[in-house]
């Protein structure tokens, strides 16, 4: 549950942890805690999509405590031989007008670009690959073999929703994924605090360098991480910050007009649920939710998401190789 209460903005807001709402139930394998409270969620200090900051209480719930993971995925696909939206060919009666070529069996791919490109067409960095699904991230030839830590991706609002259900669990709304991520530290710019890289340090697994056509790899990796590999939160959740963008039960709905486009593959066009238009496939219009927390693209010099306020509109029937998910329980 999350209620909201008065407006408020982020520069002013104390860093200290709100209080407990709840009492702890007893520990649950693989899960943390948040005990309930009252947060200023989102900021007026960055992008316009993240305003205005305001209050917000929810109570307290177990969160996963990292995403999920290939091989976790793995396990619900072996236990229910479930098919994702990716492994499946699109039904032409759903996406009037579309290009034949574009209805088979696909997900959208980070591509580096060989040169410096416009970082206004998003489209010079993604590409929808035939074949790329969740076992196979980068397409046909690549494997998750190997990376059975790493989060699972190419996952669309109804593959997570589906596991979700599968596990006995839920999908954080946007209010409670963020309470989440900030470990405490109400209004704090970083899930860690103020600074991006205290005493030096890489807090996350984002780009550095400049993004699209040069990642200097100064925190370590270049792709999605092994879960983990970076310092929890106040929590005790890890990744809350970069790695992957996460899904999120809510449906988006701006309070204004994004800056540009940045890591989705679609326009915002007003409304409750809002509808996603895809250049390729102007008749068709697609519901989004929110995606928060940013990824391993997320670069200063393009997209500062790597913070817990940063939200970003992510269409239902859109899979990508950044974007996972984690559940929680409010039993």
């Amino acid at each position: 549950m999350t209620t909201p209460t008065h407006q408020g903005r982020s520069a002013g807001a104390p860093r200290s942890a709100p209080p407990t709402t709840t009492t702890r139930p007893p520990q649950r394998d693989g899960m943390v805690w948040v005990p309930g409270g009252t947060f200023l969620m989102g900021s007026d200090d960055h992008y316009p999509e993240e305003a205005p900051a305001h209050r917000v209480t929810v109570d307290g719930f177990w969160m996963d405590q990292h995403t999920v993971t290939n091989k976790e995925f793995a396990q619900f696909v072996r236990s229910t031989r479930y098919v994702t939206l990716a492994e499946r060919r699109p039904d032409p009666a759903d996406y009037p007008g579309a290009q034949e070529e574009l209805l088979v069996p696909a997900s959208a791919v980070f591509v580096q670009p060989a040169h410096r490109v416009s970082l206004d067409n998003a489209y010079n960095w993604w590409t929808y690959v035939p074949g790329a699904d969740w076992r196979h991230p980068q397409g046909p030839g690549s494997s998750v073999k190997k990376r059975p830590d790493h989060p699972v991706v190419h996952v669309a609002w109804e593959d997570v929703t589906a596991y979700a259900e599968w596990i006995g669990k839920e999908l954080p709304t946007e209010a409670e994924w963020e309470y989440a991520a900030r470990g405490g530290l109400d209004g704090a710019t970083y899930a860690w605090g103020d600074e991006l890289t205290p005493d030096g340090q890489w807090m996350a697994n984002t780009w550095q360098g400049e993004f699209p056509i040069q990642n200097t790899n100064e925190d370590g990796y270049r792709g999605t991480a092994p879960v983990g590999c970076y310092p929890p939160n106040g929590y005790g959740l890890f990744d809350m910050t970069g790695n992957v963008w996460e899904w999120t039960a809510d449906w988006y709905q701006p309070h204004a007009e994004t800056s540009h486009a940045c890591c989705t593959l679609d326009n915002p066009r007003g409304g409750q649920r809002q509808r996603s238009l895809d250049p390729r496939m102007p008749n068709v219009s697609i519901p989004r939710r929110v995606m928060k927390g940013g990824s391993h693209l997320c670069a200063p010099n393009y997209c500062r998401r790597y913070r817990p306020a940063a939200r970003m509109a992510q269409a239902v029937d859109t899979a990508t190789s950044h974007l996972g998910f984690r559940c929680l329980s409010r039993e």
